[in-house]
């Protein structure tokens, strides 16, 4: 990268930045995904086009950072070290409010189709979503393996996320009720911390 392109993208504070991701999330949440331009953010934003190229490259890069930078609990996984696995993961459930869980929710179920409908989204979600949640999600369990807590040859290590992710999706689907702290402290109880071999009390 050239300093004149370094220049111009050092130019976003952090504050613009959260401010732009918030902006997109609200546009998300009006139109979804498919309907979203970068003229309608420009315009919500009151940023021009050619920045907003400039610094995110397109609108899927643009989305996929936006839904991780105001991710509830999504980021620093990896810092929550509690010393013990049923802490850590309670610790994550409860950075989350009911609120925010139901919105989380709301957005991802928008997202979903248009997730794999799109593979430049889905490229940009792994990127900056799921590859660095999974890399947290691997410190955290790797620590309660080296504590002694989870079996190294425990084939549900790899299912963890997968575990996390589905029960906070069907909740909604199975239920038609969204995602609660209670609901999830106790899914983690009783399903995930079993499968891993990990004691509740």
């Amino acid at each position: 990268m050239t300093e004149t392109a370094t220049a111009r993208r050092s130019r976003i504070t952090p504050e613009r930045e959260a401010e732009l991701y918030g902006a997109v999330l609200d546009l998300l949440r009006e139109v979804g995904y498919d309907a979203l331009t970068m003229d309608a953010v420009a315009a919500r934003t009151r940023s021009s086009k050619a920045t907003l190229y400039r610094q995110w490259g397109g609108k899927a890069e643009l989305v996929a950072k936006a839904v991780r930078h105001n991710k509830p609990g999504g980021v620093g996984l990896a810092a929550i070290d509690t010393g013990s696995l049923r802490g850590d993961l309670h610790a994550l459930t409860r950075r989350s409010d009911d609120c925010e869980m139901e919105q989380s929710s709301a957005l991802m179920r928008g997202l979903a189709m248009a997730i794999h409908g799109n593979p430049d989204l889905l490229g940009a979600f792994r990127e900056h979503l799921i590859e660095p949640e999974m890399a947290e999600f691997r410190t955290v369990l790797q620590r309660a393996v080296d504590r002694g807590e989870v079996r190294p040859d425990n084939p549900a290590i790899e299912f963890v996320m997968h575990m996390m992710i589905g029960g906070f999706a069907a909740r909604t689907m199975i239920d038609e009720m969204p995602p609660t702290q209670s609901f999830l402290l106790a899914y983690i109880d009783a399903v995930v911390l079993p499968a891993l071999g990990v004691p509740t009390s």
